[in-house]
């Protein structure tokens, strides 16, 4: 019987665990405009199409006034697309934000969670 508990441990260990994902997680960008734009990729791990919508945020999660393209969208089974963020530096040399991918539940579904997946980038304007 402890065998079989270890054999069935170890199998659920070595399971792949599938979970949404955005690349790059992180970032350096140079601007020499009044803002900065960052490329990021969601992707979807899952064998369903799930709704997906690009959120940026400040350090504290607080929103940030981003243009993002698009900033909603379906996103097929196995599949990745870019999404186009710009963010301003409101009058400042630098500017970190998160840029998040958030999965969006279907109505009337049997899972209602929304995950969440950020990655940090740093803006830096030269004159």
């Amino acid at each position: 019987m402890l065998r079989s508990l270890a054999f069935l441990g170890m199998a659920l260990a070595t399971t792949p665990a599938f979970t949404q994902s955005m690349s790059p997680m992180r970032g350096e960008v140079t601007s020499f405009t009044d803002a900065f734009a960052v490329r990021v990729f969601p992707s979807n791990p899952y064998n369903k199409k799930i709704r997906i919508d690009v959120r940026v945020y400040d350090q504290d999660f607080q929103p940030v006034n981003a243009k993002i393209a698009p900033d909603s969208f379906m996103l097929g089974a196995e599949a990745s697309r870019p999404v186009l963020v710009v963010v301003p530096f409101d009058g400042n040399k630098e500017r970190k934000v998160r840029i998040c991918t958030e999965s969006v539940p279907f109505p009337n579904e049997q899972t209602q969670i929304k995950a969440q997946i950020c990655g940090k980038f740093l803006g830096q304007r030269r004159f």
